[in-house]
């Protein structure tokens, strides 16, 4: 298998806002694809096992929207994070942490998770299949930079976040990262 270097080529079912729907919920399907989102654009996407959760919630999303400004002064384009949770759960949780920089990616079929190689069974905890806790680094949907969470695996006890936090990869744009913090882009998978 060979390694990852572009970003997967996958659709997204994302809700946008539309003020020609009527009603309360004046939001529409749209299909965003892959390319929609990386091309031309430097963009920096961490993903996380779910929305609402403890430390995604406390730390992991609100860090990245904190940091938002600086990540710009180093020229991305935008910020995404991506979750195997639905477009509704992802944009209530956005509202719940007062989310405005961050772009909420869900990925409600785990296609783009598991395309990169990061779907994992977290059975053990009641979630079923989610993402791994990563970062990335992509420019022109090519995957410069990945920080992998240690431990990947099924079942895991633990939810490390020790390098795909805001200030790991703000630190890796700036150049002043640590040596041997970040993992090897892994291969695609299923």
């Amino acid at each position: 298998m060979s390694a990852i270097t572009q970003v997967p080529n996958v659709t997204f079912k994302t809700r946008v806002r539309d003020e020609s729907v009527d009603g309360p919920n004046p939001f529409r399907w749209q299909d965003t694809s892959t390319a929609d989102l990386f091309a031309g654009k430097k963009v920096v996407v961490f993903s996380l096992p779910g929305a609402f959760t403890p430390t995604c919630s406390s730390n992991h999303l609100p860090r990245y929207e904190e940091l938002y400004e600086e990540f710009q002064g180093q020229g991305v384009d935008d910020i995404i994070c991506v979750s195997v949770n639905d477009a509704f759960v992802m944009f209530q949780w956005g509202n719940h942490i007062g989310n405005e920089k961050i772009t909420l990616l869900g990925d409600g079929n785990g296609e783009f998770t598991r395309k990169m190689g990061m779907l994992v069974d977290k059975s053990n905890l009641g979630f079923g299949m989610r993402s791994w806790r990563y970062s990335m680094l992509v420019n022109d949907g090519t995957i410069e930079k990945m920080f992998v969470e240690p431990d990947f695996g099924d079942n895991c006890p633990t939810d490390p976040f020790e390098v795909s936090d805001a200030d790991t990869m703000l630190a890796h744009l700036k150049g002043t990262d640590a040596p041997g913090v970040s993992a090897p882009v892994k291969a695609f998978q299923g």
